[in-house]
């Protein structure tokens, strides 16, 4: 068989699938910050509590959770639509229902109401993603899955700015119910994209049963070759990154000095556009250098900007110096999640994708929620410079295991140009 030449950025770009999955990206992350930054600035305008709004951080852990249904959206089928797009639709409607209705609570008069409508809003939000990844996975050929991921992020992270930031700022002017019905509205508005998106080629089969549809979806991950090896990798690819930024905020005020404003355009803006543009720059370097070359050169990078962080702390307060650091540390860290993204989705078999991708990407989040709570003891014991040195030794164990996974990774590369199972 002859290897087909690989498609230009253009011409990938081009094709209705990859645009389908750059706003079903932003179709992703509308609903998210409603239920969390957004919905803390609401009760914090309406004078709630402290302690009930640190309650109401507990209505994202369907975010966490998600895997635990995974296997029900692989195993039964919607009436119409294909088995993906069915059940996008489907979440797409009720979240818009969900989000119009949650608007009309008071944050003061039905503080439980609102908690159930945000936790019934996370749940949707989080069922459409896992369902919105799946969809990825089965509808985007092998070579372009980084590409896709970039596109997936762009319009995800540009939803979520503007659902964190915009959305905040319409509540300013003319109130809180207008706001999240904006958004309601906007949701209503994505089912035509659903709609439109095109049918994957090759969709995969349901499971027979439910427990079919929890059970083979491991087997059939841990029966591959490299398999014990690829899942330890998706626990420390990302580990150094994790950790050196998992108390970004806290170095920049407390260990370096930055005002609120200087973090919040300087640092915060400047890292989700840095972010944005790696993961598409990383997306097109893939399309030239296939997965493992992408992994590891983006690993290697990944690593050694954390040390940028340990000249900062270093130096003192050097607001250029800031932005430096903030700049290229996303710009690469979203490279490595163009590449990354490919492996977990190279992983993932076509009739188990919803809940394979679910599975994988809980483990890749672990990292980030146990990181933060070790690095603060790490920051008392050796001090900010230091733990950017720790942060880039962490980076290792992932770069020599990815080294040594090699030619289980090219075997994984030949397997998806044989075509997907």
């Amino acid at each position: 068989m002859t290897a087909q030449a690989k498609p230009t950025l253009v011409e990938a770009m081009r094709h209705p699938r990859m645009r389908a999955i750059l706003m079903l990206g932003f179709a992703s992350g509308l609903p998210l910050n409603l239920t969390g930054s957004t919905l803390q600035a609401w009760l914090a305008d309406a004078k709630v509590d402290i302690r009930t709004i640190g309650v109401f951080s507990l209505v994202g852990l369907p975010y966490v959770l998600k895997f635990l249904w995974a296997p029900l959206l692989d195993r039964y089928l919607p009436p119409l639509l294909g088995r993906r797009r069915g059940w996008i639709l489907v979440y797409q409607l009720l979240l818009a229902v969900a989000i119009g209705i949650m608007g009309f609570c008071s944050p003061t008069a039905a503080p439980f109401v609102l908690g159930l409508l945000a936790l019934s809003v996370a749940f949707l939000s989080a069922s459409q993603d896992i369902v919105i990844d799946a969809y990825r996975v089965d509808v985007i050929p092998a070579d372009q899955r980084a590409l896709a991921a970039a596109a997936s992020a762009f319009g995800y992270r540009t939803a979520a700015m503007f659902a964190g930031a915009v959305i905040v700022l319409i509540a300013a002017r003319t109130g809180w119910r207008a706001a999240y019905g904006m958004v309601a509205l906007m949701m209503l508005v994505t089912m035509l994209v659903t709609l439109w998106s095109p049918e994957p080629e090759r969709p995969g089969h349901a499971p027979s049963s439910l427990l079919d549809a929890v059970f083979l979806p491991a087997r059939d991950l841990l029966s591959r070759p490299g398999a014990w090896g690829f899942l330890l990798l998706v626990l420390l690819y990302k580990v150094g990154d994790a950790f050196a930024l998992s108390l970004y905020s806290a170095f920049m005020i407390k260990g370096v000095g930055f005002s609120l404003a200087e973090l919040s355009i300087a640092g915060k803006v400047n890292m989700t556009i840095s972010s944005m543009v790696g993961t598409a720059l990383g997306g097109w370097i893939y399309l030239r250098w296939g997965l493992f070359r992408s992994m590891l050169v983006f690993g290697i990078l990944q690593a050694a900007t954390n040390l940028m962080y340990m000249w900062l702390a270093l130096a003192g307060k050097q607001l250029w110096l800031m932005i430096l650091a903030t700049t290229t540390d996303n710009l690469v860290g979203g490279m490595g999640l163009a590449a990354f993204i490919a492996f977990l989705v190279a992983q993932c078999s076509a009739s188990f994708s919803a809940t394979q991708y679910a599975l994988l990407s809980a483990l890749a989040a672990l990292p980030r929620v146990v990181m933060g709570a070790v690095a603060g003891a790490v920051v008392h014991a050796v001090g900010w410079a230091h733990f950017f040195v720790v942060t880039f030794l962490t980076a290792m164990p992932g770069l020599l295991l990815l080294a040594w996974l090699r030619p289980a990774i090219r075997a994984l590369e030949l397997r998806d140009r044989a075509g997907p199972t």
